[in-house]
C-alpha cells in the first residue's frame, strides 16, 4: 500500500505539472516558436537520458547484485524488453509527431489534432513508469532517506520538463481551431497516462518483487527509445539546431545534479 501511495503521489505531481503547462493556453494563443520548441524538446531528452542512467539503470544493477544476481543481466534484459515494448506501441498506435505531415502507426482516418495528442501521450508512458518505479523502490527501502530523495529528484526533473510539454500540446491544438477549454483538457489528459502506467507497473513490482531490477531497466529502455526515436530528431530538425543540442546538455546537467545532490 505504501508503494502505491508513494507512486501515486510522484506520478500525480508530474501529471499536475503537465496540467499547469497546458493551462498556458488560457494566457497565450500564439504557437511556441520553432527555436523554443527545439530547446524544450532537447531539454526533455537530456532529462530522460540522465534519469535513465542514474535513476533507473544504476539502481537496477545495484538491486540485482544485492539479490545475489549478476547485475548486468536483468539490466540488459529489461532494457531490451523496454525498447521492444515502445517499438510495438510506436508501430501500432496512430500518432503524428510535431512538424511532420505523415502519421505513424496503423492507417487511420483520425483528425490531425487526435494524432498529435497520441504522439505526446505515447511519449509520457515511460516517464510514468520510471517515476512510479522509483517511488516503489524507495518504499521497499523505507528506512533509506536516500532512495526517497532520489525518487523525489526524478519526479522533480520529469515534472519540470512536463510543464512546457503541456503547453506544447495545448497551444498547437488551439491553433488547429479547438476551443481553449478543449485544448487545455487534451493537453492535460496527455499526461494522465503517467499515473496510470506508474501505478500499473508498481502493482506488478509489488506482486513479484524480484522483478524490480527488470522493471527499472525496462523503463530505462522505453525512455531511451523515445529519446532516440522522437525527441532528439525533432530537436535537430531544420537549420540552426544548436538550440536543441544545448537543450539536451542543459536537461542532462540538471537531472544529473538533482539525482546526485539529492539521491
Amino acid at each position: 500500500m505504501q508503494m502505491m501511495l508513494w507512486a501515486a503521489g510522484g506520478t500525480g505531481f508530474t501529471f499536475l505539472m503537465t496540467t499547469a503547462g497546458a493551462a498556458l493556453v488560457f494566457l497565450f494563443r500564439q504557437k511556441i516558436s520553432d527555436m523554443i520548441q527545439k530547446i524544450l524538446l532537447g531539454f526533455a531528452a537530456g532529462v530522460m537520458i540522465a534519469a535513465s542512467v542514474w535513476s533507473l539503470l544504476i539502481p537496477a544493477i545495484e538491486e540485482a547484485e544485492q539479490a545475489g544476481w549478476i547485475g548486468w543481466i536483468p539490466a540488459a534484459g529489461g532494457f531490451v524488453l523496454g525498447v521492444a515494448f515502445l517499438m510495438l506501441l510506436d508501430s501500432l498506435l496512430p500518432h503524428l509527431h510535431s512538424g511532420m505531415s505523415k502519421s505513424e502507426g496503423v492507417e487511420t482516418t483520425w483528425r490531425r489534432t487526435t494524432l498529435l495528442l497520441f504522439a505526446v501521450t505515447l511519449h509520457n508512458i515511460p516517464e510514468g513508469m520510471a517515476v512510479g518505479l522509483s517511488f516503489a523502490l524507495a518504499a521497499q527501502h523505507e528506512n533509506s532517506a536516500t532512495a526517497l530523495t532520489a525518487a523525489m529528484a526524478l519526479a522533480l526533473g520529469i515534472g519540470i520538463q512536463n510543464f512546457p510539454e503541456g503547453a506544447a500540446i495545448s497551444l498547437p491544438l488551439r491553433q488547429e481551431g479547438l476551443s481553449a477549454g478543449r485544448s487545455f483538457f487534451y493537453g492535460s489528459m496527455s499526461g494522465f497516462v503517467e499515473p496510470v502506467f506508474g501505478i500499473l507497473v508498481v502493482l506488478i513490482a509489488g506482486v513479484i518483487q524480484p522483478l524490480m531490477p527488470w522493471l527499472l531497466s525496462f523503463a530505462a529502455g522505453a525512455m531511451l527509445y523515445d529519446v532516440a526515436e522522437e525527441l532528439i530528431p525533432a530537436a535537430r530538425l531544420g537549420t540552426h539546431s544548436n538550440g536543441g543540442t544545448l537543450g539536451v546538455m542543459a536537461g542532462f546537467l540538471l537531472m544529473m545534479i538533482l539525482d546526485v545532490a539529492l539521491g
